[in-house]
């Protein structure tokens, strides 16, 4: 048999730490919450439950506090001068700047400083649809993610036309095509300022050159178009290492469109 547990001597009380303990876990809130939002007790029986219609309408004083003055008396000496004169405790400024100075606040709104968050869908390699743009309807392949928070993308320019740029991947459609471009090295120099335009200063105006002048179409330079061919050769030796090389070469070199009845939302890519 099993021994019996000892019981407590006479004349000694039993812990009360341990039965307190036990009450503490077996209280529970008046009004307790019964699952999905529901409440044992309405508002109006809690009103009463509570006795809250005791205080409603009543207000207690605020304590009053003591009225410093904003002068003191203080004894002044000699003959000719009275024998107190009442001091001001804050005394006025005697400059005050004609303009404030500007204060300095911390720049958290910075652009610079913002997360950059991007889908999980969205991953080096995977195929994309674009949606905007020149190049809108095409289906291209996302290099990476750079550091303003735009995509860069590239057809490759050889299969659809579309070259080295940046997108917003709210302007694109992520599909369950991807590629492995791990061992793919991109030139270090691709980056935000890579692609900033170089704007010149306009001439001052002078007679007859106002309408004679006319916009400059955009060039690309040497320096992007040896970057493209090195991106590009990269790309082409991975998708013609795929063993459904020939079928990626079509898809990408087509255009993506929808037809009557055909919803995106509706649709798997």
């Amino acid at each position: 048999m099993a021994p019996t547990p000892a019981k407590p001597a006479a004349g000694k009380p039993a812990d009360k730490k341990v039965k307190t303990d036990k009450k503490k876990a077996q209280i529970r809130p008046r009004n307790q919450d019964l699952g999905n939002g529901i409440v044992r007790f309405s508002r109006t029986r809690m009103y009463h439950k509570k006795a809250l219609w005791k205080f409603m309408g009543k207000k207690v004083d605020a304590p009053k506090k003591e009225v410093k003055g904003s002068t003191v008396e203080k004894q002044i000496g000699g003959d000719k001068n009275g024998k107190t004169r009442m001091v001001a405790i804050k005394k006025h400024r005697a400059f005050y700047p004609t303009l404030d100075k500007i204060k300095k606040r911390p720049a958290k709104g910075l652009f610079k400083r913002h997360k950059r968050a991007i889908r999980d869908t969205l991953t080096p390699g995977t195929v994309l649809i674009v949606l905007a743009g020149p190049h809108k309807g095409k289906r291209v392949v996302l290099l990476k993610q750079l550091y303003s928070g735009l995509l860069l993308i590239t057809g490759p320019f050889k299969v659809n036309g579309c070259p080295l740029r940046r997108i917003s991947q709210r302007y694109v459609i992520g599909t369950a095509t991807k590629l492995d471009i791990s061992g793919v090295q991109l030139p270090e120099n691709i980056n935000d300022e890579y692609f900033r335009r170089e704007r010149k200063k306009r001439a001052k105006k002078e007679e007859g050159e106002i309408f004679a002048a006319k916009k400059e179409a955009y060039k690309a330079s040497e320096q992007r178009k040896a970057d493209q061919k090195v991106v590009d050769k990269a790309i082409n030796e991975v998708i013609r290492k795929h063993p459904e090389r020939k079928l990626l070469f079509g898809y990408l070199g087509t255009m993506w469109g929808l037809r009557s009845s055909q919803y995106p939302h509706r649709m798997k890519f």
